[in-house]
């Protein structure tokens, strides 16, 4: 028995100093000449345009494209509008815009804003163009239990008063389109096709907005400074919500001061006319004063003019109306009023025309005509 315990101890003791000996020994490091396999999770490169010969896209690809963007949070680098219109795209154009987006604005009101963020919240990849909502599109769709049908003994469906969907109020949709098909890309290639509209690498709207406006305005909001020329929604990111506002007019000029600061520190007065900063007075502390009314900043506005002038254009007048030219006279050379008044056009009364002999007259009695018995 001595014997038996004596060699269980010597051998538990031999165990024990093997696994010493295997923890204390330290792992071979990898060789420069024989670097360590590393698994590579490194995809293709997919950046750059879409080739112009790319074959249509494939099924497992658009699989892919609205499993990538369905429920994406991005942010507008654009204005959309409410309604059923949306927003088309194409080689980097949106439409619409000029004065056809601003009517559109002043009708239906903005569903988006430059800055905002937005949720894609439905992909559709169709015949030449990639279909995508936003906020949850300007219709609202049917919940699964809505499209439930009960038919009666008789078979005939049984409908309840179940009305029509209304439309959502804050969705719009945007259409991205190609030539002939939608090509075949990766998610990041169409990323950078929806660039100008949507910014997928923003980290805040902060910047998200700065990302859409000039770089001096960038500069200017950033230092919290209002240059002359901005509008509203610069001068909100650039001071925040002014603390006063008053409503004046100078002569027939309507504008709103927008008043930053109480003494004893500067006081900013923002002149806003139309919606755009026309004068920036500063008052300092030690009462110096400091007024810029000179354009600081020029905006690409919409195209009002061209719709302004149509309004003002001239109907077109009959080819047989009466006018004082004489027969192949130049409209151009016809001396005008010196208001610049065009006389009124002479009314001719239906039926006959009296003879140059028979002028007519003023009516006498009875209903006589001179020169008429």
């Amino acid at each position: 028995m001595q014997r038996l315990r004596v060699a269980s101890l010597l051998v538990l003791s031999i165990l024990l100093l093997a696994i010493l000996v295997n923890a204390q020994t330290p792992t071979a490091t990898p060789s420069q000449d024989h670097p360590p396999a590393v698994a590579s999770t490194a995809s293709p490169q997919t950046h750059g345009p879409i080739p112009a010969h790319a074959p249509r896209m494939t099924k497992q690809t658009r699989f892919e494209i609205i499993r990538d963007f369905e429920t994406q949070l991005v942010y507008a680098r654009t204005v959309f509008p409410m309604g059923t219109k949306g927003v088309k795209l194409k080689d980097g154009v949106t439409t619409p815009n000029g004065a056809e987006l601003q009517q559109d604005l002043a009708i239906w009101g903005p569903a988006v804003r430059p800055g905002d963020p937005s949720r894609i919240s439905f992909v559709q990849i169709k015949g030449d163009y990639i279909h995508l909502e936003i906020n949850g599109g300007p219709v609202r769709h049917k919940k699964w239990y809505q499209r439930i049908e009960v038919s009666g003994n008789s078979g005939v469906p049984v409908t309840g008063t179940q009305q029509e969907l209304p439309p959502n109020p804050h969705g719009t949709y945007l259409d991205v389109y190609f030539d002939k098909y939608v090509p075949e890309m990766s998610a990041q290639q169409l990323r950078e096709v929806l660039l100008p509209v949507l910014d997928f690498n923003a980290r805040n709207k902060e910047e998200a907005y700065l990302n859409t406006v000039p770089p001096k305005v960038k500069e200017a909001i950033q230092a919290h400074h209002v240059l002359v020329g901005m509008d509203t929604e610069m001068v909100l990111h650039a001071k925040g919500k002014a603390p006063r506002k008053v409503r004046e007019r100078d002569g027939e000029t309507e504008y709103e001061e927008w008043i930053y600061g109480e003494p004893p520190a500067d006081v900013d007065f923002v002149r806003i006319v139309s919606g755009e900063v026309v004068r920036v007075e500063t008052m300092k502390v030690g009462g110096e004063k400091i007024v810029r009314t000179e354009k600081e900043v020029i905006l690409d506005k919409p195209e009002k003019d061209k719709d302004t002038e149509a309004r003002k254009e001239p109907e077109d007048r009959p080819a047989n109306a009466p006018s004082l030219r004489r027969a192949g006279e130049d409209p151009t050379d016809v001396p005008r009023p010196a208001d610049s008044r065009s006389p009124l056009p002479i009314a001719v009364p239906d039926g006959p025309q009296p003879s140059p002999q028979q002028t007519p007259g003023p009516p006498g009695p009875g209903g006589m005509v001179a020169g008429q018995r």
